[in-house]
């Protein structure tokens, strides 16, 4: 297994290089070691993530197919914390990685990505139409007022053969402009409708949240102002504590509710800086514009306080479900070189403040 995982390894990190079994040609040892360039910080850092890449797969006996890749580097480069989370959870239980769970833990993730595919394809499809309906419409207009000019020349001239065909060739004309027209209109309907659904594609519907899809291009763009105008930039993960305990002992419907009402505190903290959305599950991304990690922190800690002092209960039975509290880890986005990694920091403070009793919102160093 080990040489399996190295030769995938040296599959990716060094095709250049010839394979340790292949006989090389001799070369002084001086000229060889100064051809041997020491590595950067950057290409350790993709060997490292390519080791933990192959270990994953040949340790799981996943095969080594473009989106078992895919998933894997999402997992272990920062992409997909929550993934990677489940991951670390599910060894650390000593259960296997399957690829049934693998696909049914991002199961959600491929049929967005074939909604996404779906909704481009007919994006296309819709301007596409629109511009050959537009562009038959006004053709026929044309057509309509040149048949006119000559209709009215010939009537003139008493041609009435000559006229009797032109006025029905104007009548076709006429119909077929009109019959243009209305499938502009439709088109145009149908593009309107394609915009709520891309919008509906961006709120979770269970909270009303922005979505991890509209998180990410909010995050993206938030950075490059940011960025431009030197202005701080934090970003924080929350996670409900113990909800699989809520949802075990009340149901997934009070699980549900219980989620709206950690959403509908989050979202409390919303305005032009702060954007809150659901990430997946019982967790929730927060981006703070214009606060440090420390301010971002305290207000942060605010909301966990104020939540904690909330007693729930289960509607449906009226049995008390008592405290529901949150964990959470924030970062500095431009203390790290991508904001991938500063989402992976934040991750990571987040596993700490769960080590450290949980009800706690840590900073990562």
């Amino acid at each position: 297994m080990v040489a399996s995982a190295s030769r995938l390894l040296r599959f990716f990190t060094a095709p250049s290089e010839p394979a340790v079994d292949q006989p090389q040609p001799p070369v002084a040892a001086s000229v060889q070691a100064a051809a041997v360039a020491p590595m950067s910080a950057i290409d350790r850092a993709n060997a490292r993530l390519m080791e933990d890449i192959a270990e994953f797969l040949m340790a799981c006996r996943l095969g080594v197919t473009a989106r078992n890749l895919s998933l894997a580097h999402a997992a272990f480069s920062g992409d997909d914390p929550q993934l990677a989370r489940a991951i670390a959870q599910r060894r650390q239980a000593d259960l296997p990685i399957t690829q049934q769970w693998l696909d049914e833990m991002c199961q959600d993730d491929s049929q967005e990505g074939a909604i996404r595919a779906l909704m481009a394809t007919l994006e296309d499809s819709i301007d596409h139409f629109a511009a050959t309906a537009r562009k038959a419409r006004t053709s026929s207009a044309d057509c309509y007022a040149e048949l006119a000019r000559h209709v009215d020349s010939a009537s003139d001239n008493g041609l009435d053969a000559v006229l009797a065909l032109a006025q029905t060739v104007l009548e076709h004309s006429k119909r077929l402009e009109t019959a243009m027209q209305a499938s502009e209109d439709e088109a145009k309907g149908l593009r309107e409708r394609l915009n709520r659904a891309q919008r509906d594609a961006e709120v979770d519907h269970l909270t009303g949240l922005p979505n991890r899809r509209a998180f990410e291009a909010v995050f993206d763009r938030e950075y490059r102002e940011a960025q431009a105008e030197i202005d701080h930039l934090s970003v924080a993960f929350c996670d409900i504590d113990h909800f699989k305990r809520v949802n075990d002992n009340h149901g997934h419907e009070t699980g549900d509710r219980v989620l709206q009402a950690v959403a509908e505190t989050l979202d409390r903290l919303s305005n032009r800086t702060c954007h809150v959305a659901r990430h997946g599950g019982e967790e929730f991304v927060l981006l703070f514009r214009g606060l440090t990690k420390a301010q971002a922190r305290e207000k942060l800690d605010a909301v966990r306080e104020r939540l904690a002092e909330r007693r729930f209960v289960n509607r449906q039975t009226d049995d008390p479900i008592g405290r529901v509290t949150f964990s959470a880890g924030v970062a500095d986005v431009f203390a790290y070189p991508t904001p991938r990694d500063a989402l992976r920091a934040a991750d990571e403070a987040l596993y700490l403040a769960k080590e450290q009793g949980r009800n706690i919102v840590m900073s990562a160093p």
